[in-house]
């Protein structure tokens, strides 16, 4: 009987999960090597800082590893996995702007004001620095709808909002996105 390569990388997956359930870290980090740049990937795009991103990278991951005897196989580790990031990442961004309402301390007068931050004039921009000058909520369901691929119907129910505040916030996150690139 011939296995196809996806077969044998899905069984692997499933090996690695079923001994890192029984307490294997050895699993666990080949689970972790194998998932840990599109995780990165996906925070960095959602808070556009490298640090958070960072932090949170190391969070999801600690709650997977929590999480894991969570994980059924209705799905791929991989599609878990990236669902467990977005649900982190936006944990953080609702607790961080909870904390951001009672006690703004900036130098900054733009932030206060609610500005995006500035473009470094003469520099090229990229799509990933433009995104990262998109307000929160715009660059938000810009990355799950557009690069991520969720509904707009999944995103308001990730974040909390109407079906029509996601494509309110698309549209604005597009609409700036054009005019940064232009």
């Amino acid at each position: 009987m011939k296995r196809t390569i996806a077969a044998d990388r899905h069984g692997e997956t499933s090996g690695l999960i079923e001994r890192a359930r029984a307490g294997d870290e050895a699993a666990f980090e080949a689970l972790y090597r194998g998932n840990v740049g599109r995780v990165h990937g996906l925070c960095l795009r959602m808070v556009a800082e490298q640090a958070a991103a960072e932090e949170l990278t190391q969070d999801v991951f600690v709650r997977a590893w929590e999480k894991l005897s969570l994980f059924r196989g209705d799905s791929a580790f991989s599609t878990w996995l990236h669902r467990l990031a977005v649900n982190v990442v936006l944990q953080h961004l609702r607790s961080q702007k909870r904390r951001e309402a009672r006690v703004t301390l900036t130098d900054d007068v733009g932030r206060l004001a609610g500005s995006t931050r500035p473009a470094s004039t003469g520099a090229k921009l990229d799509l990933e620095r433009a995104m990262a000058t998109l307000p929160e909520g715009a660059r938000r369901v810009f990355v799950l709808h557009d690069i991520e691929g969720y509904k707009h119907a999944e995103i308001a129910e990730m974040t909390g909002t109407a079906v029509g505040t996601s494509k309110a916030q698309l549209h604005r996150a597009r609409k700036l996105l054009k005019k940064v690139l232009a």
